[in-house]
């Protein structure tokens, strides 16, 4: 039996719940491709180059502090630093006042991995941005802040 995908255009009719999530999984899952494709067409994934591109604009910051930046679990922040670090991107360094810290900061190498580059998730978000009007951005923005919140709770 063959599936037929659902188009805008589609006689199928959701409710304004279910469209909008349909709408997030249709994000999430353009974000593992684009992800995967990045992987094997730049050398890094979407979520490492995220992480490179944030240590590169503050560096110094604890894994901690990089986890609450970029909202991801702790637990996969260290997976994504070890992966890092392993490769020679990131360099860890202990926190002179506290020894249980570690601080990061970008290798030069890494340097290549966040020079802005077609393929990239930020660039089609870029695009998106510029193409919807500042009101618009903000009204998105509070929407998926108040999804995001809701599914934390």
């Amino acid at each position: 039996m063959r599936t037929r995908k659902t188009a805008p255009d589609t006689p199928y009719r959701l409710d304004p719940v279910l469209d909008f999530m349909r709408l997030l999984w249709s994000v999430e899952h353009g974000l593992q491709r684009r992800s995967k494709r990045m992987e094997s067409d730049l050398g890094v994934t979407g979520p490492q180059r995220l992480v490179l591109r944030v240590v590169g604009r503050f560096p110094g910051l604890t894994a901690g502090e990089l986890a609450h930046i970029v909202r991801l679990h702790p637990s996969t922040i260290t997976g994504i630093v070890q992966r890092l670090v392993t490769r020679d991107l990131l360099d860890r360094t202990r926190d002179p006042d506290d020894s249980r810290r570690t601080r990061l900061r970008l290798k030069r190498r890494a340097r290549a991995f966040i020079k802005t580059s077609s393929g990239t998730i930020e660039r089609a978000v870029v695009r998106a941005l510029r193409s919807a009007g500042p009101l618009d951005v903000r009204a998105a923005r509070r929407v998926l802040a108040a999804v995001a919140q809701n599914l934390d709770r």
